[in-house]
């Protein structure tokens, strides 16, 4: 208990001398040491990158959970080191309903037909949607909460540390400082001799100038109580502070120029301990900050990770909606959307501009509209000019003959035909030739 009340002590003491350190620096009153420029660079950088970071990290977690509820409860689970239990995503929820709806309105309907096929695609868009926030948790978020709640936390703690290691230095420089200016001052003073007996009787007048405290008797005062020198020793002293020793009687001056001579030295020595100990934290601390460079390219591969996994996301969403279209299409009834073109086809259209539109995604009319599917496709020829080279993104199966299957990264020649829906074109591979969608290409140049 006495150990730990001497370091709570000394613990103490420390604090309230940086607490005056850094008060004094803030009103300007004390030389604050300085880093230097490429170290502050090092330390805005860090900033900014944990700014940001977390920044992204929140509206991350928005966009791929927008209940701030839920947001909480995951949240909670986490910080339990519990597992989050399984949710049902809107799609899921919105498929079980339309399904409830068509068993309880007729399964056999038209209208209820409809709903179990739209039920079917938005369960599938449920499922791909939850896999898109599992592979987005694992691969995005998680090593940004890492780098927040790891490596920042070190980065955090050791710039305390020099922080403080730079308010100790400082007291040291400041402590040194004035030990020299009074060990100056205490060398400017002659030297006084004690000459005197050690039995003597002081006079009246001495012991008038005894009996005042506030200040000690000068030389002249002695030389004219003893003219023939000192005759009387100092009796009994009174330390004022480090650097003057007030005596009734006498002043002992060449003891002050020692004390002062020793308190320079032990503040040099305490300077050097703090300059290495603040210059070994410095090193310490920008390593740390340089890490962040590291943190960059962990933070990009991740990001492109995060993008691919997005861009699957979509893609999954896309294929799933249009197979739904198609089979909305084909499907006979009252309910299902008319076969004609959402929009007037173009009458004059050059090959050229038709091969470089690339919309975001067909419409209802362009995937077997009844006057392009009588298309004979044995009779069309290619432009003269106009077509193009493609890559394929993804695998496609076609809908009907007046289609081209199409097979994931293989190449074939594109070009569109007067009044052809710009959202398709027409594909040729070898003696095979058919209707492609524009949105499973990659149009090369």
């Amino acid at each position: 208990m006495d150990f730990n009340m001497k370091k709570l002590a000394s613990d103490a003491g420390i604090f309230f001398t940086r607490a005056v350190q850094f008060t004094e620096e803030k009103f300007g009153q004390a030389e604050k040491t300085e880093l230097d420029a490429q170290f502050e660079n090092l330390l805005a950088r860090a900033d900014s990158t944990k700014n940001w970071t977390e920044k992204i990290l929140r509206q991350t977690e928005v966009l791929l959970q927008p209940n701030p509820s839920a947001r909480v409860e995951e949240f909670l689970y986490e910080k339990l080191d519990r597992k989050v239990p399984s949710r049902v995503t809107n799609g899921e929820l919105l498929a079980q309903y339309m399904a409830e709806a068509a068993s309880e309105l007729g399964p056999t309907t038209p209208y209820g037909k409809t709903l179990i096929k739209v039920a079917e695609a938005e369960k599938r868009l449920g499922a791909a949607e939850r896999d898109f926030i599992h592979t987005a948790s694992i691969n995005f978020l998680t090593p940004l909460r890492t780098f927040l709640e790891g490596d920042w936390k070190t980065i955090s703690k050791e710039r305390r540390l020099l922080h403080n290691r730079r308010l100790d230095l400082d007291a040291c420089k400041a402590r040194l400082k004035k030990a020299k200016a009074a060990e100056a001052k205490a060398t400017t003073v002659p030297d006084f001799q004690e000459t005197r007996p050690r039995n003597y009787i002081l006079s009246a007048s001495a012991s008038a100038t005894l009996d005042d405290t506030s200040r000690p008797p000068s030389w002249a005062e002695w030389k004219e109580d003893y003219p023939g020198g000192w005759r009387r020793p100092c009796f009994f002293l009174v330390p004022l502070n480090p650097s003057v020793t007030r005596a009734r009687g006498c002043l002992s001056l060449p003891k002050d120029r020692k004390l002062w001579n020793d308190e320079a030295d032990k503040a040099e020595q305490e300077l050097r301990v703090a300059q290495t100990e603040f210059d070994r934290q410095a090193e310490v601390t920008r390593l740390l900050l340089e890490g962040i460079s590291s943190t960059h390219v962990n933070h990009l591969r991740c990001l492109h990770e995060f993008v691919e996994s997005q861009t699957t996301y979509y893609a999954q969403c896309y294929r799933h909606m249009l197979d739904l279209q198609k089979q909305l299409g084909r499907f006979p009834g009252t309910f299902v959307g008319t076969t004609e073109p959402a929009s007037p086809p173009l009458s004059s259209t050059s090959p050229t501009t038709a091969a470089a539109t690339m919309p975001v995604g067909p419409s209802v009319a362009g995937l077997a509209p009844p006057g392009e599917a009588a298309l004979r496709l044995e009779e069309v020829a290619p432009p003269a000019s106009g077509t193009r080279k493609a890559r394929v993104l993804y695998d496609y199966e076609a809908a009907d003959s007046s289609e081209l299957a199409l097979l994931a990264d293989e190449l074939i020649t594109v070009y569109s035909l007067p009044g052809m829906d710009p959202d398709w074109l027409i594909g040729e591979r070898g003696n095979k030739k058919g209707k492609v969608p524009v949105t499973y290409l990659e149009l090369l140049s």
